[in-house]
């Protein structure tokens, strides 16, 4: 049995909780040490639980709870050596363990792998967690569906995938061109219709529960995202059964169990 939900998933924020039969997992403590603690309680868990906290990058919106959650619960880190000092984190040193893209970290029956990605953070890393035969793929902060992205794709049973932002509301959007560009560029997000491309094009048939992630609170909106994607993916019959969830920045997710 396998259980997974976006604790907080969003611009401004992101957290995503894992939970196999013996071990619980984090990956991104983005937003405050009270929210994680919280959001943990609502789905009736705690850190106590959790065995391991992996770090994709080091952008605000995925470490600012980490440094004062890691003084009140003190769970193992695992993140690559230039993103923890480019964070500026001070955590105590014998929680962080350095990491580099594939390796495979196994704790308990669960096998943790990370992966590089084109995103603009240093040395920016997804993971997937393998466990009793289930792929659960975190892929969220990418510019482009490079090899590594779409290897991990046509693998996965479910995948947490960024749907940052609406094309036209992008181009629309107050933000400055330098923005827009970073944004849409091979090192920025992930747009609600590269997402389906990437998911029509190499997910497996065996890929069951797939949240909508990272979604932009200026540049998309979750019926956006639902409908854009179901517009491009609806050309694969095998996928028509595809549970797709929206996530939130603002509270938890609905939780999958399989």
């Amino acid at each position: 049995m396998i259980k997974a939900c976006a604790l907080a998933s969003g611009s401004n924020g992101n957290s995503y909780f894992i939970k196999t039969k013996n071990n619980a997992f984090l990956v991104d403590t983005g937003i405050s040490s009270k929210q994680i603690l919280l959001r943990l309680e609502k789905i009736g868990h705690s850190m106590n639980e959790v065995s391991a906290i992996f770090i994709s990058h080091e952008h605000s919106d995925h470490i600012r709870g980490l440094e004062v959650l890691s003084k009140k619960h003190p769970t193992p880190i695992y993140l690559t050596k230039d993103t923890y000092e480019n964070s500026k984190l001070n955590i105590n040193p014998s929680l962080i363990n350095f990491i580099q893209a594939d390796d495979i970290v196994n704790i308990g029956n669960t096998k943790i792998l990370s992966f590089s990605k084109c995103h603009d953070a240093i040395d920016p890393c997804s993971y997937v967690f393998e466990h009793d035969g289930k792929k659960i793929s975190v892929i969220t902060d990418i510019g482009i569906a490079c090899n590594n992205v779409t290897k991990h794709v046509k693998n996965s049973n479910m995948i947490f995938l960024e749907t940052n932002y609406d094309d036209q509301m992008l181009t629309n959007s107050f933000y400055p061109q330098h923005l827009k560009n970073r944004i849409s560029g091979n090192n920025g997000h992930l747009s609600n219709y590269h997402a389906g491309l990437l998911i029509l094009e190499h997910a497996s048939p065996e890929l069951k529960y797939l949240f909508l992630s990272h979604l932009s609170e200026n540049n998309n909106n979750p019926d956006a995202a639902m409908e854009t994607f179901h517009s491009v993916i609806h050309q694969r019959k095998d996928l028509q059964k595809l549970k797709t969830i929206i996530t939130s920045r603002n509270d938890v997710s609905e939780i999958i169990e399989f």
